[in-house]
């Protein structure tokens, strides 16, 4: 155990030596008294700059997962995985960076967080060619709207009915 509390404990040195993760108190302050204040580049990386706007899905805080938490089976799978929230304040951060198409990536993720990982796979399966029929997408389409409010997600799987359609790349054209 003192092999992992070691290298637990350098690689935490060595990210609060980096000088990327300088915080500025008052860019902190006035982020976290307002929610709806905006990112920007500067407030990245966000684990090290406003570690109180990061949490797990279960609502646990970053400083809460830990190796003790981890050794002690207080930290769950469920607590290691991305928030919807984050993945937005990330691609806030991206924007204010310029890098627009980072940030539709980031809120097509925030989408895909509340879907249950076996039906995305099943959904990323139906996306491989002559696996679905058009209806089948469009279905896949419809349940990503109205089930999961994932509209940027359908948005995809329309375009990729329709693009299978003219490319004969739907079940039953190969």
């Amino acid at each position: 155990m003192s092999k992992i509390d070691d290298l637990v404990s350098k690689i935490m040195s060595q990210m609060g030596s980096d000088s990327t993760t300088n915080v500025d108190t008052a860019s902190t302050t006035q982020v976290s008294q307002n929610s709806n204040e905006k990112i920007t580049a500067k407030d990245y990386p966000l684990y090290s700059k406003h570690p109180e706007l990061i949490h797990s899905p279960s609502g646990k805080k970053l400083d809460d997962i830990n190796v003790n938490n981890l050794l002690n089976d207080n930290i769950k799978s469920n607590d290691l995985r991305i928030t919807p929230e984050t993945l937005r304040l990330q691609g806030e951060v991206a924007v204010d960076a310029g890098r627009d198409s980072i940030q539709q990536n980031f809120q097509r993720a925030a989408e895909l967080t509340v879907i249950p990982d076996e039906r995305l796979l099943e959904m990323y399966n139906a996306l491989r060619p002559y696996r679905s029929t058009k209806q089948e997408l469009l279905d896949i389409a419809s349940e990503l709207r109205d089930k999961y409010n994932a509209k940027i997600c359908a948005g995809w799987f329309e375009e990729a009915a329709e693009f299978y359609e003219t490319r004969k790349k739907l079940k039953g054209d190969n």
